[in-house]
């Protein structure tokens, strides 16, 4: 089992910027990816950033929609991963979730945060 608990977020300013972190715990040695979903009211969730391999020196994978404002981070002495928000805007507006994957045997697991508000406005 892997443990997801999630900080930051909140208001911010067209143009400002937000800090979230997720603090993983729990089997972290078997998690693939790891990263940020949103979701905004009457839409699907939608990757954000992501690891595409925590444990080692993987790459990271992008929505286009952020690219150049948000930067995806990891500590992983705290086995913690932040998202940098830059230049938000009123339609990054949503709840955003950590999300983080492993494969046990040939069966993957997903385990989510419990979300945190982002709202962008003046």
């Amino acid at each position: 089992q892997v443990q997801l608990v999630e900080s930051g977020g909140g208001l911010a300013q067209p143009g400002g910027s937000l800090r979230l972190s997720c603090a993983a715990s729990g089997s972290i040695f078997s998690i693939n990816r790891m990263g940020w979903y949103r979701q905004a009211p009457g839409k699907q969730r939608e990757l954000v950033a992501t690891f595409t391999s925590f444990t080692s020196s993987g790459s990271t994978n992008y929505a286009d929609s952020v690219k150049g404002r948000f930067t995806i981070s990891r500590d992983n002495a705290k086995s913690t991963v932040y998202l940098q928000m830059n230049s938000l805007k009123p339609e990054d507006t949503a709840v955003y979730y950590c999300h983080a994957d492993r494969w046990v045997a040939a069966n993957q697991y997903h385990y989510w945060g419990q979300g945190t508000q982002v709202t962008v406005s003046s």
